[in-house]
């Protein structure tokens, strides 16, 4: 399985992404020269693919995988597509603060911590529906990574709701362009996709 390994405060700096974003609250201490060249149209949409990729953790052909799903549902593709990255399992996890950054969400749920609908899920590009109740595992609650975890403040968007007592969560509807605040233009995506 290919993994993405490369360090994540220098990929923000590259992609000019603030790293929040990723779950990580900690700024780097080098500074990135400005380039004075100016970047053509298809330098800006690459940078904005990048970016998703990055944020969402998904490399190249499961992405464009992702893209070619969404371009087929009905609506724009672009907003298909966002709603596609935050509806996968890794993501939710992270949305509900079951864990603390997505790339440990990817980790926690291909160790088998979380259940969908009681059935145990190992799949972090797994596509949860409105209704799906996600769970920690009952072997899981007693691990420190969970207690640490039901200690957590976090903010929960509209479309999920979370027990914090319990380490559950359910998907009440699909989020909408305006409830993801992911910093990233899909029209961008669409068209570096349609040339």
């Amino acid at each position: 399985m290919a993994v993405n390994k490369d360090p994540i405060l220098k990929r923000c700096r590259s992609l000019q992404i603030d790293p929040s974003h990723l779950g990580i609250y900690k700024e780097s201490k080098r500074t990135r020269q400005q380039s004075h060249r100016k970047m053509s149209n298809y330098g800006i949409q690459l940078r904005e693919k990048q970016r998703a990729k990055f944020i969402y953790g998904v490399l190249e052909a499961q992405f464009r995988n992702t893209f070619e799903k969404a371009s087929k549902k009905k609506g724009q593709a672009g907003e298909n597509l966002l709603i596609m990255l935050e509806e996968r399992l890794d993501n939710v996890v992270y949305r509900m603060g079951l864990c603390t950054t997505r790339r440990e969400g990817r980790q926690l749920v291909t160790h088998g911590h979380y259940t969908v609908n009681g059935k145990k899920v190992d799949i972090p590009s797994y596509q949860v529906k409105p209704g799906d109740v996600i769970a920690v595992k009952e072997r899981s609650l007693s691990s420190p990574k969970f207690k640490e975890i039901k200690e957590m403040q976090v903010g929960v968007p509209a479309w999920l709701s979370v027990d914090r007592d319990k380490l559950t969560g359910k998907v009440l509807a699909d989020p909408t362009r305006d409830q993801i605040d992911t910093p990233i233009e899909e029209r961008l995506i669409v068209e570096l996709y349609s040339k």
